[in-house]
């Protein structure tokens, strides 16, 4: 029986760069996927972009193309990715200038546009999904509306000879699923077999994470070796069956516990995964380890997709100032604390206009609260102020009165840290499959 074998390059965009090359030599792969696009960094892309036309793409595109492409054009891997963002032309130009400068010849390089809806969006006033408000109230503040394809561009990229293909918003899984409809010749109305490779999909999609990554908690759940932590591969029969595996030697392990979490990780409904594709089933979902390292994962099934996409739409919400400063040794919480007391009598002296604030000692009562805190007295605190303002001068002033503590505040502050940084939100809308067309632009070397 037919088998390929794909490595996930990539769980973020700024994921580690070692880990692909590794699959890339040793992992007799014939796909390498880097999935490096989250729904808020889209619209940062836009947003640089807007800046400059030729930008937009991920900032790391450049650095991974050049460690893994001329390996990858070596034992013949092809290479797929989001790494687009929100100029996934500009990213194929990239690729291709960096393929000359490494000496590569001979490739074709597919960039998949029409993910950006913007226009689309604009026309219409569609509901937010989160708050059930209408896209008006937002509207002047909109910076990017992309919305989520599915196979069918990067299947066509691949029919038509791509060695690399490029896209913007694609759902995750697609990018993984796409080359084994490719390879298989599955049909996109075989719900239970495109239901089987969203299950592919959504498992590699996240990388280290089902290798050990964002598993580990020692005493309880160790792994080794996550210093050089191995990202996973799937070598995937005809039909659809598949093992989850990664290259030996590598750190970390691959074990039902982390496949389970995987699993579950950001899906609201397992009866009910809704891609643009399919809508997954992973009830049926069963795991057996067969080996070290290797866990062999059948039973995903699927039904008719929608009639509808999800379109993500950034939009500039607010701005964030916030000012840090550290406090250590004998009375340190309560330095800390007084620091946090002067910080808030000043900005109400001021006038300083917030929305929100939030004043925290980072080793007490940071993150659970008060009540949660524990009981006894840390030798080191750092204080924090952060504030949702409407504007960026308000949110400078804030980080600015935590500065001063430098000098005007209690004994000991060191470290004094600021920064005031616009806030770019998410929400998200179903926009008619039928108004969102892709197409297919090709680079010949």
């Amino acid at each position: 029986m037919k088998k390929i074998r794909i490595g996930s390059g990539a769980g973020y965009s700024g994921d580690r760069i070692e880990p692909a090359v590794e699959l890339a030599e040793k992992g007799g792969i014939q796909y390498l996927v880097f999935e490096c696009l989250a729904e808020r960094t889209i619209a940062i892309a836009q947003q640089a972009r807007m800046k400059d036309p030729a930008m937009g793409y991920d900032a790391l595109l450049a650095a991974r193309m050049e460690a893994v492409l001329s390996i990858c054009r070596q034992n013949g891997v092809k290479i797929i990715t989001n790494m687009g963002a929100a100029n996934p032309a500009a990213g194929a130009q990239k690729i291709k200038e960096i393929a000359r400068k490494l000496g590569i010849t001979g490739l074709k390089i597919a960039a998949v546009i029409g993910d950006d809806v913007l226009g689309v969006v604009q026309a219409a006033d569609y509901t937010i999904e989160e708050t059930g408000e209408k896209l008006a109230a937002i509207k002047d503040k909109l910076v990017s509306a992309n919305a989520y394809l599915g196979v069918a561009p990067i299947v066509e990229a691949l029919q038509n000879g791509a060695d690399i293909v490029i896209t913007g918003r694609v759902a995750d899984p697609a990018l993984f699923a796409a080359p084994l409809i490719y390879e298989f010749g599955w049909s996109t109305d075989d719900w239970d077999t495109l239901g089987q490779a969203t299950a592919i999909g959504h498992l590699l999609e996240c990388a280290g994470q089902i290798t050990g990554g964002y598993f580990a908690d020692p005493g309880y759940k160790d792994v080794p070796g996550l210093a050089r932590l191995g990202f996973p591969l799937a070598e995937v029969g005809e039909d659809g069956s598949f093992v989850i595996t990664k290259v030996p030697g590598s750190g970390g392990k691959v074990t039902l516990a982390t496949c389970k979490e995987q699993l579950l990780y950001e899906i609201h409904n397992p009866g009910a995964y809704i891609t643009p594709d399919v809508v997954a089933d992973f009830t049926g979902v069963r795991m057996v380890q067969t080996g070290e390292d290797q866990v062999q994962i059948t039973g995903g099934k699927g039904k008719p997709k929608t009639d509808f996409l999800k379109v993500s739409i950034g939009y500039v919400d607010s701005y964030i100032g916030e000012g840090q400063i550290s406090y250590a040794g004998p009375g340190a919480v309560a330095r800390g604390q007084l620091a946090l007391d002067i910080v808030a009598e000043r900005l109400k002296l001021t006038g300083v206009e917030f929305q929100e604030i939030r004043y925290d000692l980072i080793g007490v009562n940071a993150l659970h609260g008060a009540k949660c805190s524990v009981d006894h007295e840390p030798y080191e605190v750092r204080a924090r102020v952060a504030g949702r303002t409407k504007n960026m001068r308000e949110a400078v002033r804030i980080g600015n009165e935590v500065e001063t503590l430098y000098t005007n505040g209690p004994a000991g502050g060191a470290g004094a840290w600021k920064v005031a940084r616009e806030v770019v939100a998410m929400v998200s809308a179903l926009v008619p499959r039928s108004l969102v067309k892709y197409a297919v632009h090709y680079e010949v070397m």
